[in-house]
């Protein structure tokens, strides 16, 4: 499946990004490649697998550290690398009129 430099013009956009020329051509390419590896993938047959409800050794258990609450970061901490804020809160671009 063919990804072309409009496409990832556009998706760049919409993810906000600068790309070169360059970049652009080989995120084609690279994104084609990724589509035709999953065409692949979805041609084979797995009716005979039987579903997981997890990836990993059920037999063994998941690792799970234990839950405990721990204190958040202070809010000016977290709004100094916010590309933009009010003191209060990140603001972000209205997408709903």
């Amino acid at each position: 499946m063919a990804i072309d430099r409009a496409q990832v013009r556009h998706v760049a956009r919409l993810a906000r990004l600068a790309l070169s020329s360059d970049e652009e051509e080989r995120l084609s390419a690279q994104l084609g490649h990724l589509l035709d590896y999953i065409e692949r993938l979805q041609a084979v047959d797995v009716s005979s697998v039987e579903p997981l409800s997890f990836a990993g050794d059920a037999a063994q258990g998941l690792p799970l550290r234990e839950d405990v609450p721990h204190e958040s970061l202070p809010r000016q901490i977290v709004l100094a690398q916010a590309p933009e804020e009010d003191g209060q809160a990140f603001v972000v671009p209205r997408i709903i009129e």
